[in-house]
C-alpha cells in the first residue's frame, strides 16, 4: 500500500475560530474546571467562566497597548499556566501569537521578532528581558515580563476597553485567518516561520479529540503538561485539552515534575521518547543498584511478551500468572511514577522504539505513537486505543491523506496542512509537489493496514564509499535504549563504513561507576576505560543485528560529554542537529576513519 485516506470526523471549519473554544464552555459550562494553577504545592482549580474573564482582562491589556488586529505578539516562557492565558488572550485580541522558546539565544530572538515584524513581546524573567531589549527591532514596541506580574499589568492597562472591541476583533477571525507563527527549530539554515491558521487547529483538535475520545473525552481525564508549548505538539495538546473541557495542568520545571505527577495525578500525559526511555533506564537502575536487577529485567521481558500476546489474543495460564505477579513487584510502581492514574501516553517527536512500546502497554499504560511535523499542525498520524500497532506511528487522522512518494518520502495531504512558510516563496516551491502534497522529508512506509512507519529522514541518509544508502535513525534509536547512552550520532557519508558519536548519561552512570567500583572518576575519565567501551561495545552488537553487514556499525567513540539544548547539540525537541555536532567533533569523527 502506498497511499491511505481517513474520512473526516469533523469536517473542514467554515466558520469560528479558537475564542470560540473558551467562550462557549463558559457559556455553556460556567462552572466546569478547565485548568489548575499550582499554588506552592497544591493546585488552584480555574472554572471556565473565570478562565475566560481573565483572558479577556489581558486581552483589553494588548488592545490599549496598540496591538492591531493581525498583528503578531512573541511569548518567549517556559510551559506554564500564564503561557495558555497568553495564548489566547493574543487571539481575543485579534492578534496572532509568535511562541519562542527560552533557550533560544539572542541572535535567533532578533531573527524571529525581524521576520515576524512583532509588535510586543512577553517573557518569563528578567534574565529573558535583559536577553531581548537589545535586539528588539524598532517595530517592537512593548515587552512585558510575566516574573514582574505581566498579567496584573495588562489587566489593569486595558480597564478602558470595552467588551464591543473584544467582540467586534473576535469576530472578524475566520478559519482561514492567521492563528500562530511557529518558527521551526531546524537543524540547519534560519528558522522559517510556519504559517497555521485557526482553521488548521480546528481541524487538528476537532478530529484528534473525537478520534482518541477515550483519552481527551474521557470522563474526570486530565493531562499535565510538560512538555514546551512554544512547540507545536504541546501547543495541539494544549489546543486540544480545551476543545475536550479537559483538565489541563502545565508543569514548568522538570526537576518538579514526579511531585507534579503525584499530586496533579492526570489520566493521560504527552511526551517525547527519551522522557520515556529515562523513566524505564532509571527503573532498571534502581533496581540494580538494590540487588533487584533480575527481577526488574525478567518483569521487563514478561511485559513485553503479555502486550505482544495481547495482539495475538493468546495468553498463557503461566504469562497471566507471571504478568500478575509483576505487575504488584513492578509495573504498579511504574505507573506510580507517573502519579498511579496515567492510562495512556502520547508519544511523539522521535521513534519510541518497539521494545519499548511493548514494555509500557504490558505495564498497564498504552503509549500511542505519532507522527507529525510544525507543518501539519502536530499530528498527522496517531496510534488509537482501539487501532494501535506497536513500533508504528499509526494510520491518517481523520480528514488527513499519506501517500509515500516513489523514493520512499511521506507526503500528506489535508486541512492541517499549513498555510505555507512565511514570506518564503522559495521555501514553499520546495516543500508542496504539484498536487498539492506537502512533502515531509522523512522517508516511510505504510503496511497492509494502512499503519505507517518512518524508517528515517531523507536529507540524512548516509551514502558510504561503497554506494550502500543507510538510514541513521535505525541505528541511533536501539543505541539510545541502552540505560547507559544518552544520546548518538551515525557518521559514516562517503567513508568506507559507518561509525557512531556516543554520548553517556550522566544520571544513568552513577550507579554503575559505583558498582564497578570507579566511583568519583569524570565521564571523561570514563570515556576511556575499557570496562565501560566493553558495555557499550555489547550495545553496538545488539544494535547492529537490526541491519546487514555493510550498514553496520564498525568503529565508535565516547564523548566525553552530553548533547544538550544549551551546548547548541540539540533542537528543542532533542532531535540531534547533526551539522553543528559535525564541525564540533570533527576531530573525533576524523580519528574514527583514520
Amino acid at each position: 500500500m502506498n497511499e491511505i485516506t481517513i474520512p473526516a470526523i469533523i469536517p473542514a471549519a467554515v466558520a469560528g475560530n479558537l475564542t470560540n473554544l473558551i467562550s462557549e464552555r463558559a457559556h455553556f459550562e460556567p462552572e466546569r474546571v478547565l485548568v489548575s494553577r499550582p499554588m506552592g504545592d497544591r493546585w488552584q482549580a480555574v472554572t471556565a467562566k473565570e478562565y475566560e474573564e481573565e483572558i479577556k482582562a489581558v486581552a483589553k491589556g494588548f488592545i490599549a497597548a496598540g496591538v492591531g488586529f493581525g498583528d503578531r505578539v512573541a511569548i518567549m516562557a517556559k510551559t506554564r499556566y500564564e503561557w495558555t492565558v497568553l495564548d489566547f488572550a493574543i487571539w481575543y485580541a485579534g492578534a496572532v501569537p509568535v511562541p519562542i522558546y527560552e533557550t533560544s539565544s539572542a541572535e535567533q530572538v532578533d531573527w524571529i521578532l525581524t521576520d515576524s515584524a512583532a509588535v510586543a513581546i512577553v517573557v518569563e524573567t528578567p534574565a529573558l528581558a535583559e536577553l531581548v531589549q537589545p535586539v528588539m527591532p524598532s517595530t517592537c514596541k512593548n515587552i512585558w515580563n510575566i516574573t514582574y506580574n505581566a498579567l496584573a499589568t495588562l489587566t489593569h492597562e486595558g480597564k478602558s476597553v470595552s467588551d464591543d472591541e473584544i467582540t467586534k476583533r473576535r469576530e472578524k477571525l475566520k478559519p482561514e485567518t492567521l492563528a500562530t507563527l511557529i518558527y521551526t527549530s531546524g537543524t540547519t539554515g534560519k528558522p522559517k516561520g510556519v504559517q497555521l491558521t485557526h482553521g488548521n487547529f480546528l481541524s487538528e483538535c476537532g478530529n484528534v479529540v473525537n478520534g482518541a475520545s477515550d483519552l481527551f473525552l474521557k470522563p474526570g481525564g486530565s493531562t499535565l503538561l510538560f512538555l514546551p508549548v512554544a512547540h507545536v505538539f504541546g501547543r495541539m495538546v494544549q489546543i486540544g485539552s480545551i476543545t475536550a473541557g479537559l483538565h489541563l495542568a502545565h508543569c514548568s520545571d522538570l526537576t518538579k515534575l514526579p511531585a507534579d505527577l503525584a499530586s496533579f495525578k492526570p489520566t493521560f500525559v504527552l511526551a517525547v521518547p527519551r522522557i520515556f526511555e529515562k523513566i524505564f533506564n532509571g527503573a532498571e537502575a534502581k533496581a540494580d543498584a538494590a540487588g533487584k536487577g533480575k527481577i526488574f529485567h525478567k518483569a521487563a521481558e514478561v511485559a513485553i511478551a503479555y502486550s505482544k500476546a495481547l495482539d495475538t489474543k493468546k495468553i498463557s495460564p503461566l504469562l497471566k500468572l507471571q504478568h500478575g505477579l509483576f505487575d504488584k513487584l513492578v509495573y504498579a510502581k511504574i505507573r506510580a511514577g507517573l502519579g498511579g492514574r496515567v492510562e495512556a501516553a502520547i508519544s511523539g517527536g522521535a521513534p519510541l522504539g518497539e521494545r519499548l512500546g511493548h514494555f509500557y502497554r504490558g505495564a498497564g499504560i498504552r503509549v500511542l505513537e505519532g507522527y507529525g511535523l510544525t507543518e501539519t499542525t502536530a499530528g498527522a498520524t496517531l496510534n488509537l486505543t482501539s487501532s494501535h500497532r506497536v513500533g508504528s506511528v499509526g494510520k491518517p487522522i481523520p480528514g488527513t491523506t499519506i501517500k509515500i512518494a516513489e523514493d520512499g518520502e511521506v507526503l500528506i495531504k489535508g486541512p492541517i496542512v499549513m498555510q505555507g512558510y512565511w514570506q518564503n516563496d522559495a521555501a514553499n516551491k520546495e516543500v508542496f509537489d504539484s498536487n498539492g502534497y506537502f512533502k515531509s522529508g522523512d522517508l516511510g512506509k505504510i503496511d497492509e493496514e494502512g499503519y505507517l512507519s518512518i524508517v528515517g529522514r531523507k536529507k540524512e541518509l548516509i551514502v558510504t564509499a561503497g554506494g550502500k544508502n543507510v538510514a541513521p535513525a535505525v541505528l541511533e534509536d536501539r543505541l539510545r535504549s541502552h540505560p547507559l547512552i544518552s544520546q548518538c550520532m551515525v557518521v559514516g557519508d562517503n567513508k568506507p563504513f559507518i561509525a557512531a558519536l556516543i554520548t553517556i548519561d550522566p544520571d544513568a552512570i552513577k550507579p554503575w561507576a559505583v558498582a564497578n567500583k570507579k566511583e568519583g572518576a569524570s565521564i571523561a575519565d570514563l570515556a576511556k576505560d575499557p570496562t565501560l567501551q566493553a558495555v557499550i561495545q555489547t550495545a553496538v552488537d545488539e544494535t547492529n543485528k537490526a541491519v546487514s553487514r555493510a550498514e553496520s556499525i564498525r568503529k565508535f567513540i565516547i564523548l566525553p560529554v552530553d548533547f544538550t539544548i544549551a551546548g547548541g547539540h540539540l533542537t528543542a525537541k532533542l532531535s540531534v542537529k547533526r551539522h553543528v555536532v559535525s564541525q564540533q567533533f570533527a576531530r573525533e569523527i576524523d580519528e574514527l576513519f583514520a
